[in-house]
């Protein structure tokens, strides 16, 4: 197994406001996106039944050194943070790593050796009841996807790649197929079979169901793992902050307030009207002064004459 104790890429940190806010973008989300995978060829695949529109990518080898630098560029042009690279070697033969990218970061991926494979095509019309698009229903058989890391890490890669869109509510109806994960107790080979659902009668509200196996059926041996880096675990794991007051509606009683007597902050327009105000009056008690000594003024010289 192959373990990253130190830290293997650099944490983007933001320069400029602009920056900061894409950052933020991609910044982990309450309800995330539906997630994409890139499927890619090595440099050599034993792959017969399969149609191959893109050439081999030999620069991809991501648990060697520097090797996840073109499938993080591939994975970051298209807009995915889930991918599958199948290849096939002398030393390891009929290998498939998959593997998850947290903000176009190599994150995690395990390597499988696919020993044995029995398409679709295989089990006849077993498959003609399932509908693209519908959520599969996982079950893990054993403790084992529980204590060891490994298989655990194996849990979360599978539950990732078919999770899909994230949906509050699931029709029963929409139930149409099973996918049961176990292990071999001797080999400890991972054993993935898929079964399709069919809904009979039971006489009770419960319909009875009855699983047929409808393929693909994959037989997978565990080659390496790696583990995220601990920095990049720690930023993928953060939520973001949720308002707890947000979408609810409720009163606050207030005792009734002095609106008179508080000393608020007033606006410049009061002030303008408050200056003028005090202009008015001071024009009004000037006039009223000068038009008082103009009436004693007068009042004296009429008693002058009078003598």
């Amino acid at each position: 197994m192959v373990q990253a104790t130190e830290p293997q890429t650099k944490l983007l940190k933001p320069r400029t406001k602009a920056g900061k806010r894409v950052l933020e973008k991609r910044a982990p989300k309450l309800v995330e996106d539906p997630k994409r995978a890139l499927l890619v060829y090595g440099n050599k695949t034993s792959q017969t039944d399969a149609v191959k529109y893109s050439r081999n990518n030999s620069e991809m080898r991501p648990f060697e050194a520097g090797g996840e630098g073109a499938l993080e560029s591939h994975c970051a042009r298209n807009n995915c943070s889930l991918f599958a690279l199948g290849s096939h070697q002398k030393k390891r033969p009929h290998n498939l790593v998959l593997g998850r990218l947290f903000d176009f970061r190599l994150y995690d991926m395990v390597e499988f050796g696919v020993v044995a494979y029995r398409s679709v095509q295989s089990f006849g019309s077993g498959a003609a009841q399932a509908q693209l698009g519908n959520k599969p229903c996982f079950v893990f058989v054993g403790d084992v996807f529980e204590n060891d890391p490994a298989m655990r890490q194996v849990k979360s890669l599978l539950l990732d790649y078919f999770r899909g869109r994230q949906v509050d509510n699931i029709n029963l109806k929409g139930l149409d197929r099973v996918i049961l994960v176990t292990q071999h107790p001797e080999n400890k080979r991972v054993l993935l079979r898929q079964y399709t659902v069919r809904y009979k009668k039971s006489g009770t509200r419960v319909p009875r169901t009855e699983l047929t196996e409808m393929g693909p059926a994959l037989d997978l041996e565990v080659r390496r793992t790696r583990q995220p880096p601990v920095d990049l675990e720690k930023e993928a794991c953060k939520r973001p902050k949720v308002d707890k007051k947000k979408g609810k509606v409720g009163r606050i009683y207030m005792p009734k307030q002095d609106v008179a007597g508080m000393a608020l902050a007033k606006p410049k327009g009061v002030k303008r009207e408050r200056r003028a105000a005090a202009a008015e009056a001071a024009a009004a008690k000037k006039q009223r002064r000068e038009a008082g000594g103009g009436g004693a003024a007068a009042a004296a010289g009429g008693g002058g004459d009078g003598e």
